[in-house]
């Protein structure tokens, strides 16, 4: 039997400003631009056709949409709207998508990359201390971009002990 769902795709953030967002994509994690659904100075698409399809609020409108490419996994699909009820970010704290996490081969290389580009790094990195994670040099460690969406980094080198519980892995590029 064919598999119904094969996993992520992309990963959709509304932004404020979608091009100060490209910008930091790219230089925090090395994103690229595949393609532009709606551009700035594009005639905006149905407002009423688009509150329904992504269920926003009445009177919200879609300014931009990119779609962006990591160099393995899912795209990151840009939005920038402007909208009558629109609030700050989610906190982890809060019910929903709290965060996305980016795999790293040099975790350090990646944080400086990220806190260069503007991002806000949380702390160093820390041992992942779950019993089922653990290993010599398996760590992690969240920020957050310049309009509040939370990105973890994580690197696991190491064999974790799951591993010798069940056949079934975590998805590692």
């Amino acid at each position: 039997m064919k598999e119904s769902i094969r996993g992520i795709d992309h990963i959709g953030i509304t932004v404020p400003d979608i091009d100060a967002a490209t910008d930091f994509l790219r230089a925090a994690l090395g994103a690229e631009l595949i393609y532009e659904s709606v551009g700035l100075n594009d005639e905006s698409p149905d407002e009423e056709a688009q509150q329904k399809t992504l269920g926003l609020t009445p009177g919200t409108v879609v300014q931009a949409v990119r779609m962006l490419k990591l160099h393995h996994g899912p795209g990151i699909e840009l939005f920038q709207m402007r909208g009558p009820s629109q609030r700050e970010p989610l906190r982890a704290n809060d019910y929903g998508l709290q965060h996305f996490a980016v795999y790293c081969d040099d975790i350090n290389a990646a944080l400086d990359r990220f806190s260069t580009a503007g991002g806000e790094v949380f702390t160093q990195p820390q041992p992942l201390g779950f019993p089922t994670e653990k290993g010599a040099d398996n760590a992690f460690c969240y920020g957050r971009a310049p309009w509040g969406t939370i990105i973890e980094f994580i690197t696991t080198p190491s064999p974790m002990p799951y591993e010798q519980q069940t056949p079934l892995r975590r998805w590692k590029p």
